[in-house]
């Protein structure tokens, strides 16, 4: 009878403390978000302008690579790229793209970026998405998941389609076209 008393104890005593441990937990209101309006596909095409070089680059390394890399591997750059309408640094700038990217292949030259598209014009000032993958950049296409956003895009959804439009290999600044499809409220 002590043993059943003592389990009826411990049973209450670890019931009330998950109890506890899921109170920080609640249903909200999707209305409350926002999320009562219709889910709509938005494409974007932007010119991402990643410069390594000259007076005023927009891509720095913080970490370098692997003294025996072919591949650049190890390497890591924080960016704040400009984001333009065409692919000419004199068309309009949209935004930029904030974050980093790190050559994470050993056998091609990958990358794992890890940037926001910050909007700085138009009806998305303010809104940002964010962009989370792989990118082998010399593939000819490559594709990357749309992670989230905020702003006018929170609780978004996608991917982008990503061509380089023009490399230099002396300085090693590029110019890349994003195609960007995105869900958002």
């Amino acid at each position: 009878m002590a043993r059943l008393f003592i389990l009826f104890l411990f049973t209450i005593s670890i019931a009330s403390a998950l109890a506890d441990d899921e109170s920080f937990v609640r249903a909200v209101d999707r209305k409350l978000l926002g999320l009562n309006k219709k889910e709509k596909l938005s494409h974007f095409k932007l010119y991402w302008h990643d410069i390594v070089g000259g007076r005023n680059p927009t891509a720095v390394p913080v970490v370098m690579p692997s003294k025996n890399s072919s591949t650049a591997f190890g390497m890591i750059s924080v960016i704040d790229d400009p984001l333009t309408m065409g692919p000419e640094m004199s068309s309009k700038m949209v935004g930029r793209a904030q974050g980093f990217y790190s050559a994470a292949s050993q056998q091609e030259v990958g990358l794992l970026m890890a940037m926001n598209f910050a909007f700085t014009e138009g009806k998305y000032n303010g809104s940002t998405i964010t962009i989370l993958g792989r990118n082998t950049v010399f593939s000819k296409v490559r594709e990357m998941p749309v992670i989230g956003g905020s702003g006018l895009f929170r609780f978004a959804r996608g991917y982008v389609q990503v061509k380089t439009h023009r490399f230099d290999p002396a300085t090693g600044d590029a110019v890349v076209e994003y195609n960007c499809y995105v869900m958002h409220y």
